[in-house]
């Protein structure tokens, strides 16, 4: 772990975290979270509207509203609660989201909106009961971590939320990052995949500040929504081993200050219409005009 920690940095910014960066001093948010900076990349129209103007308009698909559902379900399995009452919570959760906040997609009717609600339902009691055949057993540490770190090279704080911080079985004395997926499809690509790797450096950096602790590693449970035609386990398990990050800590850094300088610099905020996800939405509010997304000169 020594090679991680100088790789990493092992010291802190003096500046209090979510202050605003003296190196960039122009840029409109206080910190980078792994959603902010990929939203970023993706659409940056998009991104400056939820994230500067904290407009939260764009209704989730249902597969994200599931995911949720599934994650609010199993962070109270590991705080303690039983089976049946952690997935009734969940499913609480579920059933209370507001049609507007919803993508119905195709369906308009009010009947097709109900049925598209009953295969939401239908999918999470199917994912999360899939997970709780076997859980993963933990020595938990915390359950949805919230945390943010001044990062020594890093212009702007790290924000993160840990789905379970625990004790690791890897080295003794560090911790682990657990964070649960409800899929469609399994990766292929598995640990290598990038997103994954980005979102696990922010969750590095995070837990290290709040707990005091090395983190070796960071571990994700994919749990497949639908049953396998093949009868093969619902259940993937990947480990990134901060250890062995070495080129991926470096490239992440880079990746942060070139993206906090382009934004320092930016005067405009482009929407990208190819988005799958809010494309329509950005190209809309440029179109119309709704947003005045000049940078400062």
């Amino acid at each position: 772990m020594d090679a991680v920690r100088t790789e990493a940095g092992t010291k802190r910014k003096k500046t209090r975290a979510g202050a605003p960066s003296q190196a960039f001093p122009g840029v409109p948010i206080s910190h980078w979270s792994h959603s902010s900076l990929m939203a970023y990349l993706r659409n940056p129209l998009a991104w400056y509207k939820r994230y500067v103007e904290k407009v939260y308009d764009t209704p989730s698909n249902p597969s994200s509203i599931v995911g949720r559902a599934g994650h609010i379900a199993l962070q109270h399995f590991y705080s303690g609660i039983g089976k049946d009452g952690a997935v009734e919570l969940g499913l609480e959760y579920l059933r209370n989201v507001p049609d507007f906040d919803v993508n119905f997609g195709k369906a308009r009717t009010r009947r097709e909106k109900e049925k598209k609600r009953e295969t939401m339902e239908r999918e999470y009691l199917q994912a999360v009961q899939f997970y709780l055949e076997r859980p993963p057993r933990h020595t938990v540490v915390a359950v949805e971590a919230r945390g943010i770190a001044n990062v020594e090279g890093l212009p702007l704080p790290l924000k993160a939320i840990s789905d379970l911080v625990v004790e690791s079985r890897l080295e003794r004395g560090s911790l682990d990052v657990i964070d649960h997926k409800f899929v469609d499809a399994f990766s292929p690509t598995r640990a290598e995949k990038t997103l994954f790797v980005m979102q696990a450096l922010f969750n590095y950096y995070t837990v290290r500040e709040q707990f005091g602790r090395p983190v070796r590693r960071f571990i994700i449970h994919e749990c497949k929504k639908r049953r396998s035609a093949d009868g093969s386990s619902q259940m993937r398990r990947y480990s990134i081993d901060y250890a062995k990050c070495g080129e991926a800590f470096a490239v992440f850094h880079r990746l942060l200050n070139d993206a906090t300088a382009d934004l320092a610099q930016r005067r405009v905020f482009l929407p990208n219409p190819s988005d799958m996800f809010e494309g329509e939405n950005s190209f809309d509010i440029y179109r119309l005009e709704l947003i005045d997304t000049r940078g400062t000169p």
